[in-house]
């Protein structure tokens, strides 16, 4: 009897031994949602025209709007089709890339931006988060369904007129108080805006110079952000450039965005939702966003969740990406006036490598840009100005929601400070997990008014060896800091 019990416990150990759901924790899946994201064409692309038929010159000095434009108008206008180019390098100011039409920018071809303000016809958009007329984007899908904007060519917005123009109106701006307008008043060129659209994709595509952000999707369904390059958006000829967002997603919802190589001078994928009394007014939600496969380098955030939140950022996946040397790592930044809330986020298997700030919150985000108050001094002044000015009443309506977010098998390298999390005394930080999170740096960080925090499996290495400091908080779990 002796013996029979004795070779049933070794082979139940043997079975045990091999079978790793009971060994290894099951990982925290990616929800079904992320396979239905994106864009969805319909195979209306057969037809080729070159601009070059309808008189563009690849000279890179002739000014080719109204050639290219030509093209493009009368292919979608016969149910649709590619319009391309032949090799060289072509001047263009606004673009709008109409339904069912998809337009290639080959290898070989180069399409520059003119700097010519006068070439960007003013529209009513939303430029970081605030509804106002702003002039058109160099490439624009506006209002339009089934477009693609795609090859392996370049796009080149010689941004860095605009660069020089922010810099200088700011240097007078910020003596005066009013360095919140600056962003607003100095009108730079984006390269590419999608707006109110459907089933659009922009893909491969090398992007450099963009005189403000650089991709922006506002108020659209079913987008693809594939494969593309954004470089010399960080610094350019001695001078750093502003507000050079790589990709921003504006209450638009069913997004993927994959397979990107992002080196810019701001945030590098950010989230969005509007602004304060403007954006609480629009009340629309970026929903639905599936970011996987991207590398970030330069900029403020591998991935940013804000500072627009008004209309709330929900059902976020980010999975498999990585961050080089990129100022912040995950980024949640907002103010005590936008509203909203940031929550469902899961952030999945992501390295960061040499990112001086891991893992960041803030309820009180950049004071100078983020509180509009008009100086008595000004009387006459834009109507954007006033909407800014306009307050969130209640007050308790401009806090912020943030709640059930996930980071899981998240790798952290050469960090200065691991956390950094300040909520407010008013709206603690809420509900975040963490899981299999290993971090190394000078210092594990800070947390203060912030609430039902859980850690499994989270370990931090240390310069100084010294705990999370914890103030002012409720059910903070700590992790294991251990010295380097």
């Amino acid at each position: 009897m002796k013996q029979c019990t004795f070779l049933i416990v070794v082979i139940l150990t043997s079975i045990f031994a091999n079978d790793t759901s009971v060994a290894t924790p099951p990982a925290i899946e990616i929800p079904q949602w992320t396979h239905t994201v994106g864009a969805h064409h319909s195979n209306s692309f057969d037809v080729k025209k070159f601009a070059n038929e309808f008189g563009a010159q690849a000279d890179g000095k002739t000014l080719c709007t109204k050639s290219i434009q030509a093209a493009i108008d009368q292919l979608s206008n016969q149910g649709g089709g590619t319009v391309s180019f032949r090799p060289g390098t072509y001047l263009s100011g606004a673009l709008f890339v109409k339904n069912n039409i998809r337009l290639e920018i080959p290898e070989n071809v180069t399409l520059l931006g003119s700097q010519n303000l006068e070439d960007y016809p003013i529209l009513n958009t939303r430029v970081a988060g605030i509804e106002m007329p702003w002039p058109a984007a160099l490439i624009n899908v506006n209002n339009a369904t089934n477009a693609q904007v795609t090859g392996l060519g370049t796009v080149d917005c010689q941004g860095d007129i605009w660069w020089q123009k922010y810099w200088s109106l700011r240097k007078s701006y910020e003596p005066q108080g009013i360095r919140w307008a600056a962003d607003y008043d100095c009108q730079r060129i984006r390269m590419f805006v999608i707006w109110n659209s459907k089933n659009i994709t922009l893909s491969q595509l090398h992007l450099r110079r963009s005189g403000f952000w650089v991709v922006q999707v506002t108020y659209s369904d079913s987008i693809t952000v594939d494969g593309i390059t954004i470089k010399d958006n960080a610094i350019y000829n001695g001078v750093k450039a502003p507000s050079t967002d790589g990709v921003d997603i504006d209450s638009s919802s069913h997004v993927l965005i994959t397979h990107c190589d992002i080196d810019n001078n701001d945030d590098d994928i950010c989230l969005k939702a509007g602004r304060d009394f403007d954006g609480l007014r629009v009340n629309r939600p970026t929903e639905y966003v599936y970011i996987t496969n991207n590398i970030c380098r330069r900029g403020g955030g591998v991935i940013s969740f804000g500072s627009e939140t008004s209309g709330s950022i929900r059902h976020i996946v980010a999975f498999h990406n990585t961050g080089i040397g990129t100022n912040e790592g995950l980024r949640f930044k907002t103010t005590q006036t936008r509203g909203g809330s940031i929550e469902d986020v899961l952030i999945r298997d992501i390295n960061l490598i040499n990112v001086p700030r891991a893992f960041t919150f803030t309820l009180g985000w950049d004071p100078s840009y983020s509180y509009a108050k008009i100086p008595a001094k000004f009387k006459d002044v834009p109507k954007y100005w006033t909407t800014m000015a306009t307050p969130v009443l209640p007050v308790e309506k401009g806090y912020v929601l943030i709640k059930d977010i996930t980071f899981y098998d998240i790798h952290a390298i050469n960090a200065k400070r691991i956390v950094s999390a300040t909520g407010m005394k008013q709206k603690f930080l809420g509900a975040i997990h963490w899981e299999n999170i290993q971090a190394s740096g000078l210092e594990a960080g800070n947390v203060t008014y912030a609430q039902n925090w859980s850690m499994k499996n989270v370990e931090f290495k240390t310069k100084d060896g010294k705990p999370l400091i914890i103030k002012s908080s409720e059910s903070i779990d700590s992790p294991l800091v251990t010295l380097e």
